[in-house]
C-alpha cells in the first residue's frame, strides 16, 4: 500500500512539475487559449488511462501483498504468449521510443523539460502521460501561432 501512495505522490509532483515548466500554455490572454477538441480529446484518454491503470494497479497490490514489486509486476507482464506480445510492444514504446520522441521533439516544439513526460509514465501510466504531453504539444502549437512564431 506505501508503494501505491508513494507512487500516486511521484506521479503528482512530476506531473505538476511538466504543467509548471509550460505554464505559459496554460495562462489566459493569447488567442487559441481555449482547448481544441483534440487537446480536450487527449486529457479525455489521459484521465481515463490514469484511473482504469491505477484501479488495476491498487487491484494487484491487494492481490499480491506479500509478493508486490516493479519485478514481480514485469514478469506478470510475460506470463502467456498474449501478454508477452502486447508487454513487449508495451516496453519498446514506453521505455525506449517515448523518451527518445519526446527529448527529440519536445525542443523542437518549444515544450520546456519534455523529459518529464517519460518520468511521469514510470509513476502514472503511459497513456497518461503520452495524451498529456500530445496535449501540451497541441497546445504549444497554438500557443506558437498565436504568438506569430514559426512552427518548429
Amino acid at each position: 500500500m506505501l508503494s501505491l501512495i508513494l507512487h500516486a505522490v511521484a506521479g503528482t509532483i512530476v506531473t505538476a512539475l511538466a504543467l509548471y515548466m509550460n505554464r505559459h500554455l496554460l495562462r489566459g490572454g493569447w488567442k487559441g487559449v481555449t482547448p481544441s477538441a483534440l487537446e480536450a480529446s487527449y486529457y479525455l484518454i489521459a484521465v481515463a488511462s490514469v484511473a482504469i491503470g491505477w484501479y488495476f494497479n491498487v487491484v494487484y497490490v491487494f492481490s499480491y501483498p506479500g509478493e508486490a514489486s516493479w519485478a514481480h509486476y514485469i514478469k506478470l507482464l510475460f506470463t502467456n504468449p498474449a501478454a508477452c506480445s502486447g508487454s513487449q510492444d508495451y516496453c519498446f514504446a514506453n521505455v525506449l521510443l517515448f523518451p527518445m520522441w519526446i527529448v527529440s521533439d519536445g525542443p523542437r516544439r518549444g515544450i520546456r523539460w519534455p523529459f518529464l513526460f517519460f518520468i511521469m509514465s514510470l509513476f502514472t501510466s503511459f497513456g497518461f502521460s503520452m495524451a498529456l504531453y500530445l496535449a501540451v504539444q497541441e497546445r504549444q502549437v497554438r500557443w506558437r501561432a498565436a504568438q506569430g512564431v514559426a512552427h518548429g
